[in-house]
């Protein structure tokens, strides 16, 4: 069983990509057009984001795009292309957007290079004036 809002923000993204294909030909026009183009873009951005996430999980994610908008944007795509191709059934809770971050993170940890430690090795004692002739 499907969302009645989502399948209604489906269809508009469908349409709206379909115009897109059929206006590709077009030259690129003045840079406002564009502009508006990508807000309205953002705007259907949020608008699905509301539908799938509750209140706390959307909350959530926005205290993390103020830390970091890049982990934000990436865990909102997966989200995204979750709705769109129906794994998502209802709302995805706190707990499930956490269970996602940890994932997220787990995935980007094993595919990060490893990073190299330095370690120190201090001796004990010290120096003596005997160690050196002067």
């Amino acid at each position: 069983m499907e969302d009645p809002e989502l399948a209604a923000i489906r269809a508009a993204r469908m349409n709206q990509l379909k115009q897109q294909g059929t206006q590709g030909a077009a030259p690129p026009s003045g840079g406002g057009e564009e502009e508006a183009k990508r807000a309205a873009e953002e705007q259907m951005r949020r608008d699905l984001l509301a539908t799938v996430l509750d209140s706390a999980a959307r909350e959530r994610l926005s205290r993390i795009a103020l830390v970091s908008p890049e982990r934000s944007r990436q865990i909102e795509g997966i989200l995204l292309r979750m709705a769109q191709t129906g794994q998502l059934r209802g709302r995805v809770t706190e707990e499930q957007l956490i269970g996602l971050l940890e994932q997220a993170d787990e995935a980007s940890s094993r595919n990060a290079p490893k990073k190299g430690t330095i370690v120190f090795q201090r001796r004990k004692g010290g120096f003596d004036d005997d160690d050196f002739d002067i």
